[in-house]
């Protein structure tokens, strides 16, 4: 029983490839798996990591079955979702980090909580000068890095090109008025298991 059904699957997925069905619920882009730009290894690539990521997050918590969704695209992982604390989110950044074959990872994913606007103006103000001051401080690469505030904590997650870039990230960060704490998830490049297609 579970060899026909294997077999159907892999009638389908070959088929699907020939006619050009559109491939929305698989990948979410829209496009017909015909004229999709990735080659056929790459697809195949990105849904294995994605099985992979997906796997490994209900493995972490069943809870996000459900609340966090990804998506990958020639190597580049996409989260959306919602997650209790920025601890959380993360950890989860992390986990997308560390699937083999991963090129970057876009972390979308909101933190529940009460809404407070003069809390989330403040967040919102110290996540602007720590961007600005990393885009004009020509030492960093400010595109490799994502920039989360939360009640006045400063979270980092990104990729340093140097372990002097890493540190230059964090001193701009320490530097901003009313931070009380900088909590940095900054890999090094030299760290990454990058797989080059």
């Amino acid at each position: 029983m579970k060899i026909r059904i294997l077999i159907l699957l892999f009638a389908i997925l070959f088929l699907s490839g020939c006619i050009g069905v559109s491939s929305k619920g698989i990948f979410g882009t829209g496009v017909s798996v015909a004229l999709d730009p990735r080659s056929l290894g790459t697809q195949i690539d990105d849904s294995i990591m994605q099985k992979n990521l997906s796997g490994r997050l209900v493995i972490m918590d069943k809870k996000y079955f459900l609340s966090i969704k990804s998506k990958v695209l020639d190597g580049r992982i996409f989260l959306t979702g919602k997650v209790d604390d920025p601890e959380e989110k993360l950890k989860i950044t992390k986990l997308a980090w560390e699937t083999q074959g991963a090129r970057s990872v876009r972390n979308d994913i909101k933190i529940k909580e009460k809404f407070n606007f003069q809390q989330s103006a403040k967040d919102i103000l110290i996540t602007s000068q720590l961007r600005t001051a990393l885009i004009l401080n020509k030492e960093i690469k400010a595109i490799n890095y994502q920039i989360d505030t939360y009640k006045k904590k400063i979270y980092v997650y990104g990729i340093a090109l140097t372990p002097n870039e890493k540190e230059l990230v964090v001193k701009e960060a320490k530097e901003i008025l009313d931070v009380e704490n900088v909590v940095a998830s900054i890999l090094l490049l030299e760290d990454l298991r990058i797989q080059k297609n």
